[in-house]
């Protein structure tokens, strides 16, 4: 039997932050149903048996936290039945648990039934609408009928937006292995790999280092198309090699150059105009910087270049979520709005610069960073082999 005594209602986040978020939305409950906040809330819990799967029989595997403004002791879980394993070996802390579940139907009934007993007359249930199935939204409705229930995202995000030093420490050793992994890579292959070849090694390397392996966005030679397939990495060619891959769950995501043979003069030059972008980015990084400084920094080099139409700066956050707050720019390829570009930079901030390249004959060209806001300013992990690596150096 579990000894109780041994779980500590304590929760591994700001509470009294979460409960601001709440009280400026309007929220009386939360309901979180993904795996990242579920993970974040419970204080580092990924189910071990639906790391890379939901799928289950009939159903699907649906985590439901269950948090009331204001009563972080009564705060409650009801997941799997094989989530009981991992009660046994680490209990959770919250006060109200069940771990009995089958899939998403059964598992959000037991979570509405303990909302109507916290506050049976609540006027608005926060839910993560992307990530709640048709047939959970269903019961969260019908049980609930005079609430209204409203997309809890932007509570969680501001809530996740400034990471505690164990995620940072999480963030540093995933960023570390990824550039590791690409450095073996370079060294271990040369021409005629392919790029499924060139992958499939990324993410060995990867795995071997602790890392979940999430993606790799690869080019080679003048092709702009970042798919793994059968084209062949040959002499002279350019390679990037755009990866993620997480420990824990925080995300490791940079970007590094190789090249077969010497880079000739020009390769130089687009690489150091490249990093020269990259550089000025990070420079107004610190803490009470406005978000769009960033963009401001690196807008200066940028449109001096005699290339300025080919290249593109992108800078987002980073940590349980690719393109997590801070959110700094509305024109970007994953489209968000810009809130945090007039709001001050805080500590424990977590930004990725990226500045791409796309040469018309010289392929594609990129380095991306992940960027971390200290006390002082700013430090970068992973901070290694940012020029042209040479594929089977020693």
């Amino acid at each position: 039997m579990l000894d109780v005594s041994r779980r500590q209602h304590t929760a591994p986040f700001d509470t009294d932050r979460l409960d601001r978020l709440m009280d400026e939305a309007g929220i009386d409950v939360l309901v979180a149903t993904s795996k990242h906040n579920v993970q974040y809330l419970l204080g580092g819990h990924r189910c071990f048996f639906f790391e890379s799967m939901d799928a289950m029989g009939l159903s699907r595997y649906l985590p439901v936290f269950v948090y009331a403004k204001g009563e972080a002791a009564k705060a409650g879980f009801f997941g799997h039945r094989m989530e009981n394993f991992e009660n046994e070996v680490t209990p959770f802390w919250v006060a109200e648990l069940n771990v009995k579940s089958s899939g998403s139907v059964d598992a959000m009934k037991k979570a509405v039934d303990y909302v109507r007993q916290l506050r049976p007359q609540a006027k608005r249930i926060g839910a993560e609408l992307a990530f709640l199935p048709a047939d959970a939204m269903a019961v969260l409705q019908k049980a609930l009928p005079n609430s209204e229930i409203t997309d809890a995202l932007f509570v969680f995000e501001r809530l996740r937006a400034i990471k505690t030093p164990d995620e940072l420490r999480m963030l540093r050793i995933a960023s570390d292995a990824v550039i590791d992994s690409m450095q073996a890579v370079f060294k271990n292959h040369g021409a005629g790999a392919t790029k499924n070849e060139l992958v499939e090694a990324l993410r060995r390397e990867e795995t071997s280092r602790g890392l979940t392996f999430d993606y790799c966005l690869i080019t080679a030679g003048s092709s702009l198309n970042r798919a793994p397939s059968d084209q062949r990495w040959e002499k002279g060619e350019v390679l990037s090699l755009d990866s993620g891959g997480n420990y824990h769950g925080y995300i490791g995501d940079v970007c590094r150059m190789g090249v077969i043979g010497e880079p000739d003069a020009e390769l130089v030059d687009l690489l150091a105009e490249v990093e020269a972008i990259e550089q000025a980015s990070m420079k107004p990084i610190r803490p009470g910087a406005l978000g769009r400084e960033i963009y401001a920094s690196a807008g200066v080099p940028l449109q001096k270049s005699k290339l300025h139409n080919h290249i593109e700066f992108l800078a987002h956050g980073m940590g349980l979520v690719s393109h997590e707050a801070p959110r700094l720019t509305n024109s970007g390829p994953v489209p968000y709005d810009a809130y945090d570009a007039d709001r001050p930079l805080e500590t424990g901030m977590v930004i990725s610069v990226e500045t791409t390249l796309k040469h018309p004959q010289r392929g594609f060209i990129k380095l991306e960073d992940t960027v971390v806001v200290t006390p002082t300013g700013f430090e970068v992990y992973g901070d290694r082999i940012r020029g042209w690596n040479r594929a089977g150096a020693a």
